[in-house]
């Protein structure tokens, strides 16, 4: 009869104690992949193919200072790497994953610019580049115009081959794929002559062992590209927080690190870290 008691007793204790956790689950754990709380992942979107940005390793890991700004963010939110769920978001398809809710926010070289924040919200930006082109390392391109004429190539859904078409060389033979690999690799087989988007993705590119030695950076400004965190359009608490949390980044350090981790190798000559909540709204 008292191990009876003593039985009920310990699930009534039980029963209890799983009902406070579950009832507390909410307030720990407020930012979700769906943004409705409760959840024990957080999904976020980056690039799959951009080394020294974003990039899915052979062994299934990620890479890139998109990626470990990312990482830092969602540490920030209550999420440890382990509890990150990476989602490929290409160019083309940014807007749209936040939109649908596939993603809590992208990291993923996204620039901002009025047109996109007309459809989404953006905390940051927490990189600044500048559109540049890669040539193969004996090419005679040294500025915007010699492209006239030229087998150019960039990606659907980035800004940049749409400036080189409207005010730097409109004559250029402008070749678009759905991601930047494709251009390298006609790059490096004379399909085109250059690759043109922000300095830091292709300064990644080249940077890459297999790439050592082939190309080179034509060293240009052709644009300021300001890299913010993408976040549903509406969602001004979750970019609050993400913009608290780069804020803490770059106080602490961790920016710098980032940075070089991921630059340094290419010889890439970065901006200082922007001004947080610059240029947003």
């Amino acid at each position: 009869m008292k191990l009876r008691k003593v039985t009920a007793a310990t699930a009534a204790a039980l029963v209890l104690a799983l009902t406070a956790t579950a009832c507390g689950g909410d307030d720990d754990k407020s930012d979700t992949s769906s943004g409705s709380g409760g959840g024990d992942k957080i999904k976020v979107g980056i690039k799959f193919d951009q080394p020294g940005i974003g990039l899915k390793e052979p062994d299934g890991s990620f890479s890139g200072f998109d990626v470990d700004v990312a990482t830092y963010v969602a540490k920030q939110l209550g999420y440890e790497p382990d509890q990150i769920e990476w989602t490929e978001t290409k160019s083309a398809d940014r807007e749209t994953a936040l939109a649908r809710g596939d993603v809590k926010f992208i990291a993923a070289s996204y620039s901002i610019n009025d047109e996109r924040k007309q459809k989404v919200d953006f905390a940051g930006p927490y990189l600044l580049t500048h559109q540049d082109l890669l040539v193969k390392a004996d090419s005679d391109i040294a500025k915007g115009t010699d492209l006239n004429g030229k087998n150019l190539c960039s990606v659907t859904g980035s800004t940049s081959a749409q400036n080189v078409k409207d005010s730097i060389a409109p004559k250029a033979n402008l070749r678009v794929n759905s991601g930047y690999s494709e251009c390298i690799a006609a790059l490096q087989s004379g399909a085109v002559d250059a690759v043109t988007t922000d300095a830091s993705i292709l300064a990644g590119f080249a940077a890459q062992d297999k790439y050592k030695g082939q190309f080179k950076l034509a060293g240009l400004e052709l644009s300021n590209e300001n890299y913010g965190i993408g976040v549903k359009k509406g969602d001004t608490a979750t970019v609050d927080k993400i913009n608290t949390a780069l804020e803490k980044m770059v106080s602490d350090g961790a920016w710098d690190t980032a940075v070089k981790d991921n630059f340094g190798p290419a010889g890439y000559k970065n901006e200082p870290a922007p001004k947080i909540g610059d240029i947003v709204k």
